[in-house]
Formats: structure tokens, C-alpha cells, sequence
């Protein structure tokens, strides 16, 4: 048995071929007199004006965002001044070179030490001390902690107002 596509599916079929031709030629003008889309495209880095040193807390006028033009750099670097303001640097950044996300930290919320606050919560329970942290600590990270009354050794997690939740055993 032969099978025949009718004359009006034959048209149907030929103006979907038109159509698509005629939005895929648009697309490419579009593409090609438009400079602007292709600029958007280009990646962007965040290269120091001046040298920061270890320890140092970056601000955004210390810094300039460029354009990427070497397409052989690896990833890893900073692309925006929002991943990079308020952080502090482990080494020293050199101007014009781009920053390595390795090459910064947060700041810490707690420093080896000082003095905190630590709680403990259980259900209804709530015992607060003072405590020393045995290490420097961002907020979110689980650190070690010294009860200075009783000397004894906890474990518990950095709150963003300074103070340690401790965790229990």
C-alpha cells in the first residue's frame, strides 16, 4: 500500500520550513549587528589597584573589575566585586593580576583566645558559660572551645553574634 501526504499538509509543512528559516536568519543578524550581546558574554575579573597584603580586609576601591581577553585562564578566579568585598586575604595579592577565590577567607567571628559566650540547649534546658575558643572561626564553622570554670574541652558551632552553640556528645 502507497501512502501520499495531501496538498494541503505539503503547504502546511513548507511555511513551517519558511518560518523557521526566515527566525533562524533573524537570530543571526540580530547576533551579528548587535556588539553589545557578544560585549555581555565576555567574562569579567577582579584584579587589585594597589598591593593587600595577608590579613587585610578588602574594599571596593581597591579593587578594578576588567575583561577576561586571554581565553587560556583557568577557573578559580574572581569574576565580580560581590564575591570578593568584606572577605580578607590569606596572601598577598599583587595589582593587575586576578584574584584567586583560594586566596580569600572570611572574616572570623571569634578569635583563639578571646572570650565567648557558649550555650548549650536541650529541649527546655538552656546553660550558657564563658568560654575561650581554641581556634579562629567564621560564622558556621564547628570549632573547639574551652569552658574557662571547669577547663573542660567543647565542641560547637559559631553563631553570627560571636557567641558558640555547643553541640552534644
Amino acid at each position: 500500500m502507497m501512502f501520499r501526504r495531501s496538498a494541503a499538509r505539503v503547504a502546511v509543512e513548507s511555511r513551517k520550513a519558511r518560518l523557521m528559516r526566515s527566525l533562524a536568519s533573524a537570530a543571526i543578524a540580530a547576533a551579528l549587528l548587535s556588539p553589545g550581546l557578544a560585549a555581555a558574554q565576555q567574562p569579567t575579573a577582579v584584579i587589585p589597584k594597589q598591593t593587600i597584603y595577608p590579613g587585610e580586609t578588602i574594599e571596593a576601591s581597591m579593587l578594578e573589575v576588567v575583561d577576561v581577553t586571554n581565553p587560556d585562564i583557568t577557573d578559580g578566579y574572581v569574576g565580580s566585586l560581590e564575591e570578593v568585598e568584606g572577605k580578607v586575604t590569606k596572601r598577598t595579592l599583587l595589582p593587575g593580576r586576578v584574584i584567586l577565590t583560594s586566596a580569600l577567607r572570611d572574616r572570623y567571628a571569634v578569635e583563639r583566645g578571646s572570650t565567648v559566650r557558649l550555650i548549650f540547649n536541650k529541649g527546655g534546658l538552656t546553660i550558657t558559660a564563658a568560654g575561650s575558643p581554641l581556634e579562629d572561626a567564621a560564622i558556621g564553622e564547628l570549632i573547639r572551645a574551652r569552658n574557662i570554670d571547669s577547663g573542660v574541652i567543647v565542641s560547637g558551632t559559631v553563631m553570627a553574634d560571636g557567641t558558640i552553640h555547643v553541640v552534644a556528645k
